[in-house]
């Protein structure tokens, strides 16, 4: 819903600022006093066409503003129109392209008249609309159609083209070969053959620092010696028994100390082969990790996962000859699915034609005829066409000339249709009539209003009695300069504002009785 707009330097407003509420608003005024403006300026905030001349004169830019209502948040919406230089958007305060604004505004707004900016207009939102209407189910076709994609999914992840086929199956078998000769069981293999090639590379040295290390520790060494030496001291002296209980045991751990290092010297050979074989095999494992991973647990993980790749790869011809019966039989159910589909469209497109001109002929459209083009495979090309007098051509309602045809067509399809964006506007809806028929107008805007705001420019005042709110807009002219004004008007001045749209005659006591049961008249209508 729009909360609130501002106007500045646009055109002969020079600054207006505008509260709006739910229900029916209409805009009002002289002929030529900017009423149209007011919906140039919403044109503007959902993205429309930017022109410089449409600045006021004296003025470097114009400007528009926009506070609406989107579910529980508030979107503000902001357009600068300079003299010379692009224009600019902004929206919540960061700067937008007039793109972003279009998108934002049709989920907001609809303007109905001569500009271009109605939802409706568009034909995925005329597919919408009929399968609303019709309770057209959807969801048996989207299954269909995910179900479908995801066959085709497999089918390309199962190998490609067959030359990209054939040729990853030769890598693979190269390198699943390769890892499968190395074969590699243990992650932390690398750890142990540099364990292993240390100890062999430097046997002689290690055999060498053995001996001398028993030459000190064993039983005639002088580490054995000395402790020995120690505990024939201290033995048989009551103050040092603690210690002479733990030099004794010293001495048992010298011993078998002593022991396993004389058996771990006598395993330790030189043994010049295993040396040499020991250097491959870690050239081998590092050559793996260089081509296959960081580590060798990499290595193993790459090795397995290739290995099944292959697998499948192999096993192209059996998995796609199933996939392709699968997607014969989900291609036949997608054509099916889009079949009922477009069925269920062509009967409720029929009954939505007939209840549109039912609400034209309400809006001085007496032999107006609409259809609904329903074209391809699912019928997804919808299209309204409407022929606005006898023998007129059926047209797409993008082609209908007449602004104020225009905006009663749409009137007619919002009032048959529940979903739309929260805000209506329209402009000339109300051309080319009077009378009964401009009564029927207002009550047909009035019932929409019940269910979205609604503002319309109108200069019909049976029309405006039925709104809400009422928004007059006044030009003043000096000699120099034009200046637009708009305001509110409260119930007495909504009295004067009817009475001057009846007669011409503000001040008339004929014309403000008139105007006061007109008011009394639509509020009872509208309120029925």
């Amino acid at each position: 819903m729009l909360l609130e707009l501002r106007v500045a330097d646009l055109g002969v407003i020079e600054e207006v600022s505008i509260l709006l509420g739910p229900g029916l608003t209409a805009v009002t005024g002289e002929t030529g006093a900017g009423k149209t403006l007011i919906v140039g300026a919403i044109d503007l905030l959902l993205g429309g066409r930017a022109d410089p001349s449409i600045v006021r004169p004296g003025a470097e830019e114009a400007v528009v503003e926009g506070r609406f209502l989107s579910g529980e948040d508030e979107v503000l919406v902001r357009r600068v129109v300079p003299r010379e230089g692009r224009s600019r958007a902004y929206l919540d305060g960061q700067l937008a392209t007039a793109a972003a604004l279009t998108e934002m505004g049709a989920r907001l707004v609809d303007l109905h008249g001569q500009h271009a900016h109605q939802n409706l207009l568009a034909g995925p939102a005329q597919r919408a609309a009929l399968d609303r209407f019709g309770g057209v189910n959807l969801a048996p076709l989207q299954d269909a159609v995910d179900a479908l994609a995801g066959i085709d999914a497999e089918l390309d992840a199962v190998g490609g083209d067959e030359r990209a086929r054939a040729r990853e199956i030769d890598l693979l078998r190269y390198q699943v070969s390769e890892l499968d000769d190395a074969g590699i069981e243990d992650p932390d293999e690398d750890d142990r053959l540099a364990d292993e090639s240390a100890l062999l590379a430097d046997a002689e040295a290690h055999r060498e620092a053995a001996g001398a290390a028993l030459a000190l520790l064993d039983g005639d060494g002088p580490a054995s010696e000395a402790v020995a030496a120690a505990l024939g001291h201290l033995a048989d002296r009551a103050p040092f028994a603690g210690l002479a209980d733990r030099l004794a045991g010293l001495g048992t751990d010298l011993a078998d100390l002593s022991g396993a290092l004389r058996n771990l010297a006598e395993t330790v050979e030189e043994d010049p082969a295993r040396l040499d074989e020991l250097g491959e095999r870690r050239r081998l494992l590092a050559e793996l990790r260089r081509k296959y991973g960081t580590s060798l647990g990499e290595v193993m993980d790459y090795h397995r996962e290739a290995a099944e790749r292959l697998a499948g790869l192999l096993d192209h011809d059996a998995r796609a000859a199933v996939l392709d019966a699968e997607r014969v039989a989900a291609e036949a159910a997608r054509v099916a699915a889009a079949g009922v589909v477009r069925d269920a469209r062509r009967r409720a497109a029929p009954d939505l034609a007939a209840r549109i001109e039912a609400h034209l002929r309400d809006l001085a459209m007496p032999t107006a005829s609409v259809e609904l083009s329903i074209d391809g495979e699912a019928g997804d090309e919808v299209v309204i066409l409407l022929a606005a007098n006898s023998g007129a051509a059926m047209l797409p309602l993008s082609k209908v000339a007449s602004g104020g045809e225009l905006a009663r067509a749409m009137l007619a399809v919002r009032r048959v249709l529940t979903a739309s964006p929260p805000t209506q506007v329209f402009d000339e809806v109300d051309a080319g009539i009077g009378g009964e028929v401009a009564h029927a107008v207002g009550a047909s805007l009035a019932d929409l209003a019940s269910r979205s705001q609604v503002l319309v420019v109108t200069h019909l005042a049976q029309v405006a009695a039925y709104a809400h709110h009422q928004v007059t807009v006044a030009k003043h002219d000096d000699g120099e300069v034009a200046v637009a004004t708009a305001a509110v008007l409260g119930d007495d001045e909504r009295v004067v504002e009817l009475s001057r749209m009846l007669s011409g005659s503000p001040g008339s006591g004929t014309a403000r009785d008139h105007a006061v049961e007109l008011l009394a008249a639509a509020s009872a209508s509208r309120d029925a």
